[in-house]
């Protein structure tokens, strides 16, 4: 008979590694080992099975079980087997008395054994193999010592099952983070990827004491090449535009798709601006050769912003944002050229007063502007909403990207200011909408950076731009990144727990980029989950993008939250996200981004 307390011990232990990282390979080796010293036996062994494959031995108590563990695989006969394909145990007590397995039986006894026992490591939709006890003298397991068998041989298959989804979770982890750092169209880095070796080149860039420098590249005209050769021939291009300026990059240095046609190309490493002027010229010319193309070949002009560090500086974010208002700078001088801009002298004091000072004034004068993004239902493409950007046009340096006006804001210390300004127009927009169209109810999105919510003034903020305005707060939504979620989760929980009292919804920005995990959404107090442009370019072509978003829409829907996707381009992203279940989209397949008065003629 076993012995009560070594077995409890054993189960206990079993049950201990049910929650833990253990491979399935120690807990099998653990488990024949210790069943020989809980049962009356002399060796132990398991084997796992597939449907059509052999037996795979993964587990022996000592030499002889591996022996005859082997010997099963190798005459294809045995307990083993019996007990895998008839899902009930398979005894011999006496090998010698035997005839069902008349190669297994005689080979087994000339090997020293004389009894084997076989139990089914059994699951709820089939077995996985057969945990194999061996005696070297004839004669029955008593009832007791079978239970205890059969009950290991259930907990190693639990374990298994446990192991392999715990296995398959960290894979799919994995493949996702692989997923969410690049471009799926053309296997670029994409932004995410791009920040990540942007902290690194800083590290080094300090200890060199070497520059760096963003080649910000925008092809010229690139909606008239999908509006008159078609889609398929638009991502043919971008792709050849990847892979030739992959081609110029030096060892160390990344090329990045930011957005629909635009890349990043970071350069380390250099010691002088006329490092920088070689590569502007490489980029340049790379532009002067047609594009071969599966169906013709294609020409087309680019224009390039650049922006770089001095020796040894801190290298940030605001260098791509720098690059990138060279670049438009550049488009606005007509294209197919390049702009530089110095980061050095866009760092003095001086600049930063004036920037910030030429801020303020187009505050206090209403010199600002908004745009709004249509948000459409996908089953139908009715209107459903919008999402308010904010728009700076400079007298002097032109159109200056929100992404710098906010940051401007929040260096000069008057981000809450820009943000009521921003929330009490919008408001005003949609009460003015909703009166001249009261059969047509929009939601308004309003973007929130981690440091405006974490404002202690920014639900004051809220409160008073909806109370002043008068705006239903149930068709305010407040959109925030992953990113937010990981700075402070309980003072971000009740800041967007506030939120929802007032009446406000939360929508999460960009998921996919931050690695929000699951215990983020459940925890959360979130409505919608908008899925980042990176899985949704790729959809409906590449199967696991499709297959992303399709998990995330059945996650969000499971948690009674909607899904909507962002940068919607062509007829069969809108149709793959109509498959997958997507609620709502937004892109310019649908519209791109309008004035208030070309917004107001739409809704006529």
């Amino acid at each position: 008979m076993p012995d009560e307390d070594d077995l409890s011990l054993l189960l206990s232990e079993f049950a201990r590694t049910m929650v833990t990282d253990f491979p399935i390979q120690a807990i099998l080796d653990h488990l024949v080992v210790r069943i020989v010293d809980v049962l009356p036996i002399t060796a132990a062994g398991v084997s796992l099975i597939e449907s059509g494959v052999a037996p795979r031995f993964v587990a022996a108590s000592n030499s002889d079980a591996l022996r005859f563990e082997m010997l099963q695989t190798d005459l294809g006969e045995g307990p083993c087997l019996s007990a895998f394909y008839s899902g009930e145990p398979s005894f011999v007590p006496d090998l010698a008395a035997q005839t069902k397995f008349p190669k297994f039986g005689p080979a087994a006894l000339k090997e020293g054994m004389a009894a084997v026992f076989a139990f089914p490591l059994r699951h709820d939709d089939g077995r996985l193999g057969a945990l194999d006890l061996y005696r070297d003298v004839a004669g029955p397991l008593s009832d007791r010592a079978q239970v205890v068998a059969q009950t290991l041989a259930d907990v190693g298959a639990a374990y298994i099952l446990n192991a392999r989804a715990r296995d398959d979770i960290t894979q799919a982890a994995d493949w996702f983070r692989e997923r969410s750092l690049h471009d799926p169209l053309t296997g670029l880095p994409n932004r995410v990827l791009l920040i990540e070796h942007l902290e690194q080149a800083s590290a080094r860039a300090r200890r060199t004491h070497r520059s760096a420098a963003i080649l910000f590249v925008d092809l010229d005209k690139f909606k008239r090449v999908n509006d008159t050769h078609g889609h398929t021939v638009g991502d043919s291009l971008l792709i050849a535009v990847a892979r030739r300026l992959e081609s110029l990059v030096r060892p160390g240095d990344t090329v990045a798709r930011v957005s629909g046609d635009e890349y990043v190309y970071l350069c380390e490493d250099l010691t002088s601006p006329a490092d920088v002027d070689v590569l502007v010229d490489r980029v340049t010319n790379a532009f002067a050769t047609p594009f071969s193309l599966p169906t013709m070949e294609l020409s087309v002009t680019a224009s390039i912003g650049i922006a770089y560090s001095g020796p040894g500086e801190e290298i940030t974010d605001h260098l791509i944002i720098d690059a990138d208002t060279a670049m438009y700078q550049a488009k606005g001088r007509g294209g197919a050229t390049h702009q530089v801009l110095d980061l050095r002298a866009a760092n003095e004091a001086s600049y930063q007063n004036e920037l910030e000072r030429d801020l303020r004034t187009a505050l206090d004068d209403s010199a600002l502007d908004l745009a709004y993004q249509p948000i459409v239902r996908t089953s139908d493409g009715r209107l459903q909403g919008v999402e308010a950007l904010l728009r700076w046009t400079h007298p002097t340096r032109g159109r200056i990207p929100a992404l710098v006006a906010i940051a401007t804001a929040e260096k000069g210390g008057f981000i809450t200011e820009l943000g009521e300004w921003v929330f009490e127009r919008s408001c005003r927009d949609w009460n003015r909408w909703s009166a001249d169209h009261p059969d047509r109810r929009l939601d308004l999105s309003v973007n929130v950076s981690a440091r405006q919510l974490m404002n202690p003034e920014f639900l004051p903020t809220v409160e008073r731009a909806l109370r002043s305005t008068g705006m239903d707060p149930a068709a305010f939504v407040v959109e925030v990144t992953e990113t937010v979620l990981g700075e402070d989760h309980d003072r971000v929980l009740a800041i967007l727990r506030d939120l929802k009292t007032l009446g406000a919804r939360l929508a999460l920005d960009d998921f996919g980029t931050g690695y929000c995990s699951l215990t983020h959404l459940r925890r959360f107090p979130i409505d919608i989950v908008k899925i980042d442009r990176c899985f949704v370019s790729a959809i409906g072509t590449d199967a696991a993008s499709t297959a992303v978003v399709e998990s995330v829409a059945h996650l969000a829907h499971a948690l009674e939250m909607s899904v909507s996707a962002e940068g919607v381009e062509t007829e069969r992203q809108r149709d793959g996200l109509v498959e997958v279940g997507c609620d709502s989209a937004q892109g310019y397949y649908f519209s791109r981004p309008l004035t208030t008065g070309a917004l107001e003629a739409h809704l006529a």
